[in-house]
Parts: structure tokens; sequence; C-alpha cells
């Protein structure tokens, strides 16, 4: 999908060579250098490239994810992909949704978003609905500005207490639909094959390699 206006316009390709992994969240960067597989990019962590991380002002995911791209696209001279992902509760009328990271509070303290997130729900009416989703969105951008952007989604429900000390941020305490191990509890191959950051990259690599 191009980010240059509504006028449809041919995906751009992604050539071999370095990428920018424009993200400073370690378990995000390992995720999508997984993911990304053998396609002839050399990825790259803004982190490592010492890249100052923008503030998110987007009212999306996508446009949170544009931004992050853009900003080290522009910076680095090199093709960027930025991930913006995040959980949202039906009972808590989508929150923490874009704001995900923002629960966790300063220290990135996701055990006590988790229980923020439950103590809410708790607090939200009787027999509160459990159900929830993941979206994320991936947006790859280049130095002259042009950007492409996926966006992938996974449902489930919320357990409680969390279970599982694998993945990061909210993923003990989701379940995916049809599934009986949490995030947390998933060996990490078995979570890349069918996560919401997945779902994005499988529409990614098919549109741009």
């Amino acid at each position: 999908m191009s980010g240059e206006g509504d006028t449809p316009q041919a995906i751009r390709k992604l050539h071999p060579g370095k990428l920018v992994i424009a993200s400073h969240n370690a378990g995000k960067v390992i995720e999508i250098e997984a993911l990304l597989g053998d396609y002839g990019v050399d990825p790259v962590s803004a982190g490592a490239l010492d890249l100052p991380e923008p503030e998110e002002t987007g009212t999306t995911f996508v446009a949170n994810a544009e931004l992050k791209a853009l900003q080290a696209a522009d910076l680095s001279g090199l093709p960027a992909l930025a991930d913006d992902s995040g959980m949202c509760v039906d009972a808590l009328g989508g929150d923490p949704g874009i704001f995900s990271a923002r629960w966790a509070g300063p220290s990135k303290d996701f055990t006590a978003a988790m229980a923020l997130v439950n103590d809410r729900i708790e607090a939200s009416g009787d027999n509160p609905s459990r159900a929830a989703h993941f979206v994320c969105a991936l947006a790859l951008a280049w130095p002259d500005g042009h950007v492409e952007w996926f966006e992938g989604r996974v449902d489930g429900t919320l357990v409680w207490p969390p279970r599982g000390t694998n993945g990061f941020g909210y993923d003990a305490m989701f379940l995916p639909d049809g599934y009986t191990q949490t995030f947390g509890e998933m060996d990490p191959v078995e979570k890349h094959a069918m996560s919401h950051r997945a779902d994005a990259f499988r529409q990614l690599v098919d549109a741009v390699f």
C-alpha cells in the first residue's frame, strides 16, 4: 500500500542491501530479524546506528509506523522498516491500543501493565468480555520519502494470571484463538508463524520482494 496519496501506484520493490530496523525495542528487533529470513537484506537496528527515537504522535498504528520509518530512512540514508503494534481490548473500548507501550510506564514494566489491563477489565462491569486482538502495522520507507505499509492482526482472549516467560510486552496474558498456549508460553518459532507481526510480514514479503 503506497503512502503517497490516494492514487494507486505500483508497490516499490526492496533491493538487497542494508535495511534499518527503526526500533529500539530489542524484542521487536529480534522478531523482525527472524521474520525477514533470507531475503537478501542486511538488517541493522536504529539503536546500533544511534538514531533517536521519534515521539509517536500519530493517532493510528500505521501513522506511528510511518513516522518512525521516515525519520530513520531520512537520517540514515537507507531504506528503513518500522513496526508499530499494540493490544486492543474489547472491554476497554480498544485500549491500550496505540498507547500499549505507555501503559508500561517509563520503566517499561509490562508486568504492571498487564495487571493494569486486567484490573480495568474486571472494573468494567459484570462478566466483562476478555476478547482482545493484537495489531501490527509495518511501514517501509525510503530516503526519498516513499512509504509502503501493511497491517496484520491476530485475535484472542486475555488470561489471568499471565502464563509463560517467552515473548515480551503483553504476550503472557494473550491466548490466540484456536491455541492452548499464550504467546508467552509458545515456542518463538510457532509464534512467529502465526502472530500479528507474521501476518503483516507475509503481506510485506509478498509485495516488496
